[in-house]
Formats: C-alpha cells, sequence, structure tokens
C-alpha cells in the first residue's frame, strides 16, 4: 500500500492530492493514509501536508528502490521487480541464498552499501553506501552452460552502453572489468548454479563506483580504482544509471537468448576495448608473460599473440590481465 500511495503522489505533479481522493482511488482510511505518509517522510521523501488540500510530494531521497528507478526503465522484465536493501553482505550471495524463493526472471537485487562485497578471484570489493551501483541480476536462461560466460560480455556492453548515454566514456579491460582513464570504475561477477546440460539459475553482479569521492578510496586501491564522479567531475544520477544499464542489457540480453545472436554485445565489447591493440601482461598462476591483445572472438575469447609470434585464445577465468607499467 506504501509503494501505491508513493505513486499516486509522484504521478500528481500539479498539486496536492487530498487523502479523501487517495482513500477512494485506494480503498483504505484517511488514517491508515496518514500513517502510510509518515513511513514515506521516514524513508526520506519531504511530503508537504495542509489542511483540506492533502498531500504533495516535494523531494525524493537519493535511493535506488523501484519507485525511483522505474521512470528510468523501458524494460518488459529485467528490473521490473526490484529487492532493495539499505545495506547487504553481498548482493550476490544474497540472490544465491535466495535462489529457491526468487520466482521472477530478471529480478534485481540492490544494496545501498555490501558490506562483503566481492570481486572476482575472491577478491574484495569497496561500496560505500549510497554512493555507488551495486546490484546483481537473476537469470534463469535456457542456456547450455557453457554459453554463460558470455552474460558477462553482455553485461559489459550494457554498462559502456548506458554510460555513453550520460556522455561518459568508457572502456572493456577484458572480461569483466570497465576502466575509464585506466583505472577501474566497475567489476562484474557472474556467478551459475548448474547442471551438465541445464542452467538452474545465473547471477551477474555489477558493481560501480559512481559518487565515491577520491579521498574515500583506500591507500592500497588508490592507483588502480576511481569513480565516475572523480573522472567527471560532478555527481551522476545513480538512479538513471542503473535504468539505462538494465534497458541495454534486456536488449543485449534477449538478442542473445532469442536470437543466440551475441554479435552486437561482442562488437560494443570490441570498439570500446582497453586491450585490443595494446600490449598486455598475461598472469597464468605465478608466470607473467608479455602479450599484445589482437581481438576477442565470437566466444568471448580474448586472442593474444606472444613476442615468438604464437598466438592464443585466452579463456575467461583463466588468466589475469595487466596493462604494462599500469591497471590497464
Amino acid at each position: 500500500m506504501k509503494q501505491e500511495i508513493l505513486k499516486l503522489l509522484k504521478e500528481n505533479t500539479t498539486g496536492f492530492i487530498s487523502g479523501q481522493d487517495i482513500s477512494d482511488k485506494l480503498g483504505v482510511s484517511r488514517t491508515a493514509i496518514w500513517k502510510y505518509i509518515n513511513q514515506i517522510k521516514e524513508d526520506g521523501y519531504e511530503i508537504e501536508s495542509v489542511s483540506k488540500k492533502g498531500y504533495k510530494i516535494i523531494s525524493s531521497p537519493d535511493l535506488l528502490t523501484y519507485e525511483e528507478i522505474e521512470p528510468y526503465l523501458n524494460t518488459t522484465f529485467i528490473g521490473r521487480n526490484i529487492l532493495h536493501f539499505d545495506s547487504i553482505d553481498s548482493t550476490n550471495s544474497r540472490a544465491k541464498q535466495m535462489s529457491d524463493s526468487i520466482e521472477a526472471d530478471g529480478t534485481v537485487l540492490i544494496g545501498e552499501e555490501q558490506t562483503n562485497g566481492r570481486g572476482r578471484l575472491g577478491r574484495s570489493w569497496v561500496s560505500p553506501k549510497y554512493k555507488g551501483v551495486w546490484m546483481s541480476v537473476f537469470l534463469r536462461p535456457d542456456l547450455n552452460p557453457m554459453e554463460a560466460v558470455k552474460l558477462t560480455q553482455i553485461a559489459a556492453a550494457a554498462v559502456v552502453e548506458a554510460a555513453k548515454e550520460l556522455k561518459i566514456t568508457t572502456l572493456v579491460k577484458w572480461p569483466n572489468d570497465i576502466v575509464v582513464n585506466h583505472k577501474k570504475i566497475c567489476g562484474i561477477l557472474t556467478e551459475m548454479s548448474a547442471e551438465l546440460t541445464r542452467i538452474n539459475y545465473v547471477v551477474v553482479g555489477i558493481g560501480i563506483n559512481v559518487n565515491i569521492d577520491e579521498l574515500d578510496f583506500p591507500e592500497d586501491i588508490k592507483e588502480i580504482a576511481t569513480s565516475l564522479k572523480v573522472e567527471t567531475k560532478c555527481s551522476v544520477n545513480r538512479q538513471e544509471l542503473v535504468g539505462r544499464i538494465l534497458n541495454n542489457f534486456e536488449r543485449l540480453y534477449l538478442k542473445f537468448i532469442e536470437e543466440n545472436d551475441i554479435k552486437i554485445s561482442l562488437d560494443i565489447c570490441r570498439a570500446n576495448s582497453a586491450l585490443i591493440g595494446n600490449d598486455i601482461i598475461v598472469i597464468k598462476k605465478e608466470e607473467n608473460v608479455t602479450a599484445r591483445a589482437l581481438d576477442i572472438d565470437e566466444e568471448g575469447r580474448l586472442l593474444v599473440q606472444y613476442k615468438d609470434g604464437r598466438q592464443e585464445f585466452i579463456i575467461s577465468g583463466e588468466v589475469s590481465i595487466r596493462g604494462k607499467g599500469s591497471y590497464i
């Protein structure tokens, strides 16, 4: 009921809406409406109340709830069910824990902060409150498990396209990082539960440093991490960013699922690659080998060429990549 009242307040842009009108439309008492209005205020919304006029919304908080993201969504199912958490250990971990109870395909879990955020290879991820996007998309695709790795490329392409729509240029550091000015602003973590030929579910985690200030970064990652705010010198609307990412993700995801077409996503990753054409360090266990990144093939593998002329396709998850002399 609180969400329905909030929706009415948001839709009423011309002035006040009376408690009686809300009561008539929703079939609840005016006393109940008053209680819900107080709850909405506690959530951070500024509501003006005037006797004999009713209620008017003055401002909304910077929260990543469905109500705040919905105006930017044009999806059919991705993000149409959002589970919002004020604080959460890890959106990926929670999605996996809730896998039996999540019914809606495309459900998105979003935390205002993560207390135990995780990156690739088990690394920790700094996730301060109200300053980033920490979300996971829960999917039940009809795919061969071997194909699930391509969802990381789809997510990367979706982030790049969303940033581009906001006039922000980003690059993809294969396979799962997005960088700006040689520093990481986004990490993608795709995890899966599957049987031999059948996927039970996939969780695509996306963590973005949005409005983190430079002083917020720990000393040990300042040289390799940054935020959209630091790089653009202005705050970014987190709600709009999430909406645009989910819009692009659904478009590219459906192209892959329904038409078995990953080309558009891979073309975006190629055109915005931080690696292709550059010398890189390929890290295999404890061995660091210099190579040149040549291309990303149709399976999402990175093609590299070593100094001796030998070429090799690198599979995501088997190695790490670094730029020569920098993160990338």
